[in-house]
């Protein structure tokens, strides 16, 4: 088993949401929803999307007492990364173990190996599946030694809605793990994602695959105080 400030005023919350431009995230009801009910200045917009409380709710919320939100202080950040890292480790072995027996892990043409196929008949391979697997055991983890301890600032994919430019494009979002302003998950802090390569050459330098890297790039819109990070068992925390 694994052992186990920023105060911020209403008046500045509404400069920074005048001063974002016309990018502005949502949060989706899967996780908005409950920060939401634990935040009597959170905003549901009709429908199935939880949206930040800008100006006209800011006004209106002026004279409550939550329009404070408190983020987790850097030795917290630390103590939860060493804990993400570790959970990364376990469910890597665990998987493995299970399925290969002790000590065995797949090789490059077991990981490229098609398992299945997806609705658009495209092929599913073992190291997808695998990936599956491990992040179940790791959610898991996370939730037993993470949100134990810190239940109101870490969510397990809590979705999010980008709107960029005058066309409001929206990018949906949903990194595994969110560290957050308290009851907050609208207010990121720290954005990771379990990564468990397969591939030899992904194990190497897991920052090298395309999509690890728009991943990154489009969570850095979610405008947290960490620079977004995967976690993987060989590496731990990585950032570019």
């Amino acid at each position: 088993m694994i052992e186990g400030r920023v105060l911020c005023g209403l008046v500045a919350l509404i400069c920074l949401s005048c001063a974002s431009g016309p990018r502005q995230y949502a949060q989706t009801s899967d996780s908005a929803t409950s920060g939401c009910l634990r935040n009597p200045t959170c905003y549901t917009q009709p429908g199935d999307e939880a949206f930040l409380p800008w100006v006209d709710k800011a006004a209106r919320a002026a004279a409550s007492a939550g329009a404070t939100m408190k983020l987790l202080e850097a030795a917290d950040v630390a103590r939860i990364e060493h804990l993400l890292v570790e959970c990364a480790k376990e469910a890597n072995h665990a998987v493995d173990e299970r399925e290969y027996g002790q000590g065995k892990y797949p090789d490059d043409k077991e990981c490229l190996r098609v398992v299945g196929q997806d609705k658009d008949g495209k092929p599913i391979r073992r190291q997808a599946e695998l990936g599956r697997l491990k992040h179940d055991v790791a959610f898991a983890c996370v939730r037993r030694e993470i949100l134990r301890r810190f239940p109101t600032n870490v969510s397990i994919e809590p979705s999010y809605v980008i709107r960029t430019g005058k066309s409001g494009q929206q990018d949906l979002m949903k990194p595994d793990v969110v560290l957050h302003a308290s009851g907050r998950p609208d207010q990121a802090q720290c954005v990771y994602d379990f990564k468990f390569p397969c591939l030899k050459a992904s194990k190497g330098n897991p920052l090298s695959v395309s999509e690890t890297q728009e991943q990154m790039t489009r969570y850095s819109k979610l405008d947290g105080q960490c620079n977004p990070a995967i976690i993987t068992p060989q590496f731990g925390i990585i950032r570019e």
